[in-house]
């Protein structure tokens, strides 16, 4: 829906029946905001928790359509759960009487089709500041499984403390639900992406296509495809790719061209996954720019002939009959194969380098001449001779760039497809082709080989991990987790089998993980109570690896021993692994407690709560438990963990 969430003149809703109404006991409408096709937005004041808000209220004669209603009630749902600093936020559903209405967060500000509208073009620094929030928002969205599927700059608030917030959930869908089953699709004409018109689908890259669009529109003041009617955009949306934007605005920066190029490219395979995977790509090419990229002024458009000057079907959200294949659908849907195609789109846009030179710029270019010379008039005439594109297939991509600018052209795009013929990273194929004439300061678009289609996971049993990695790279494969384990069969270090299996099928850039060996397995030996040579000498002859820590710990062992090892006996562990050893400063010595005259249980239980071990010692037909000697004195030192005997009373 087109709407605006902004302050509306007085006379803005004069005589609107709801307009001074109190809907549902608790919202206050206080002034009409603006209408779209299928709902108004008022703002009104939340009487219960007196803060300003948005009501978005359904025209009273769609209420009783279920279908919208359904949608209406969706929209709620959705953009709850989203709870998102970049998303208008929906604090309530609810209906009376006829008026089906959401409560939502009032942003004052405008629209971006407004700041389109007023001023054209906008430099590459606010388009991006601008993209990067929405793309976040919606990349919430799409992680949450949504697809927004309306996206256009009547959709984009801009508040007036600068804020960037996504509108308009009202034709959002689940990642994967059926969206079309009767030749219709809801959308924007504009904005909406091939696979949307052709077969009624809409995934998350039906928002990424609506986005490069509307980062173009930021760029150049104008919308990429236009036409009289709907039917010439469609068929501009099918059939042509965007331009990139510096055809428009010359001297916008490569990196511009290639993130609008990628987002709106009309195979949705080869656009990034969703608005996460976009906003990647817009932070890198942001962060690629310099600030004289950033900061380029564009052109002035004329006055009133801003991106937002057209106003017509294109820009509001419609029912629009689809494109369908022979055979499908009712009779009176137009087939593809017998829709002609509609008369080129008269060039009439408005905006940014639509106008003749006119006397200043013919001034300002003779100026200029003046100033360089005969050289610049040389330059220029020569500008016009033609070249031919040098020979560009099986190169790599490296390598097609060089002779491209040795023959004095322009890379304008790099696409890539799948090819069972060319390997992957060489060159497919040209637009212009090998060999074709073209102007010498022409720019040429390549096609880059992805490898074929379906890559058959390789065999690499045996294989060193580094070398696995490597071919799996070759394939159009990435190595994925590593895991190890103890292997008889296999030398440590080599893959012992991959996941999924050799000979599975997979898309490039699949993932495959790998299991390497560790070798065959060491029992490690007990070495507490040897010296460190021998120790040393033990764990070396057992394939493995000997690190004595600094420092010594007290212990039973004597003095220069080990005190402690780590893994312990036992343990299991790869040839080459690493014990520790910790070395003994010998027992500490202790007080021992004085005993005798106490019986056999508590003298027992002293000692050995001192840190000792017992002895006991009874005298032939003795009977009594009474202590009357130990073997070190009461008060006495003795090493911790040494025995004390004990001796009980003779007869």
């Amino acid at each position: 829906m087109d709407t605006t969430l902004q302050d509306p003149s007085p006379a803005f809703g004069r005589g609107d029946p709801i307009v001074g109404q109190l809907l549902d006991g608790r919202y206050r409408v206080d002034a009409r905001i603006a209408v779209g096709g299928m709902a108004t937005v008022y703002r009104a004041m939340d009487t219960r928790l007196d803060r300003v808000l948005a009501l978005k209220v359904m025209h009273p004669a769609l209420a009783t359509d279920a279908s919208f209603v359904e949608r209406f009630i969706r929209e709620a749902k959705s953009v709850a759960r989203l709870a998102h600093p970049n998303v208008v936020a929906v604090f309530d559903q609810g209906a009376q009487g006829a008026y089906v209405y959401l409560a939502m967060e009032y942003v004052a500000g405008c629209t971006l089709r407004d700041v389109l509208r007023e001023r054209g073009a906008l430099q590459p620094r606010a388009a991006l500041d601008i993209l990067e929030p929405v793309l976040a928002a919606l990349g919430a969205a799409h992680l949450a499984g949504f697809v927004h599927r309306d996206m256009k700059p009547e959709n984009v608030l801009i508040g007036d403390d600068g804020r960037v917030k996504v509108a308009d959930f009202g034709l959002v869908r689940a990642v994967g639900a059926v969206t079309n089953t009767t030749g219709t699709v809801l959308g924007t004409v504009s904005y909406l992406a091939p696979e949307q018109i052709e077969h009624g689908t809409a995934d998350t890259r039906v928002d990424v296509y609506a986005c490069g669009v509307v980062l173009y529109e930021m760029l150049t003041g104008t919308k990429p495809h236009t036409g009289d009617s709907p039917a010439q955009v469609i068929y501009q949306h099918l059939n042509e790719d965007v331009p990139p934007p510096s055809a428009t605005v010359p001297g916008l920066a490569a990196g511009l061209d290639a993130l609008v190029a990628s987002a709106t490219a009309r195979n949705p395979e080869l656009r990034p996954f969703d608005a996460v995977a976009l906003l990647a790509d817009t932070r890198a090419a942001h962060a690629g720019l310099t600030d004289a990229q950033l900061d380029a002024v564009p052109p002035q458009a004329l006055p009133g002939a801003g991106a937002g000057d057209r106003t017509g079907g294109e820009d509001r959200t419609s029912v629009i009959p689809r494109v369908l294949p022979p055979g499908q659908g009712t009779a009176h849907h137009t087939s593809r194969l017998e829709m002609p195609p509609p008369e080129p789109p008269r060039q009439e846009r408005r905006g940014p380098l639509r106008r003749g030179p006119g006397r200043g710029m013919l001034a300002a270019v003779v100026a200029v001449l003046l100033v360089l010379g005969v050289g610049a008039g040389v330059w220029y005439i020569n500008s016009g001779q033609f070249t031919r594109v040098p020979s560009l297939l099986g190169q790599t991509e490296r390598t097609a760039r060089q002779r491209l600018s040795d023959a004095g052209l322009e890379l304008k795009r790099v696409k890539h497809a799948y090819s069972d013929e060319v390997e992957r990273g060489k060159v497919v194929g040209s637009d212009p082709k090998s060999g074709a004439r073209i102007r010498g300061n022409g720019s040429v678009t390549i096609t880059v080989s992805r490898g074929p289609e379906i890559v058959k996971v390789p065999d690499l049993r045996g294989v060193a991990l580094a070398a696995a990695r490597q071919t799996l790279k070759e394939r159009g494969l990435v190595a994925g987790m590593v895991t190890r384990e103890f292997s008889e069969e296999f030398a440590r270090g080599d893959v012992i089998r991959t996941d999924p299996e050799a000979g599975t099928g997979r898309h490039p850039d699949s993932a495959v993980a790998l299991v390497v060996s560790k070798g065959s397995p060491v029992d490690v030996p007990d070495v507490t109570g040897l010296s460190v040579q021998d120790a040393t000498d033990a764990l070396d002859g057992e394939g493995l690896k000997v690190e004595v820590l600094p420092g010594r710990v007290s212990s039973p062992e004597a003095e220069g021993d080990i005190a402690r090892q780590s893994p312990g006996q036992g343990a299991q562990v790869a040839e080459g692994d690493t014990v520790t050893l910790t070395v003994s400063k010998g027992p500490r010595m202790i007080d021992v407690p004085d005993v005798t005259g106490k019986d056999v249980d508590e003298a027992t239980r002293l000692l050995k709560a001192a840190g000792f071990e017992v002895k006991v010692d009874r005298p032939f037909l003795s009977f009594s438990d009474e202590i009357a000697d130990q073997s070190v004195d009461g008060g006495d030192r003795a090493p911790e963990g040494s025995t004390i005997t004990i001796k009980t009373k003779g007869l």
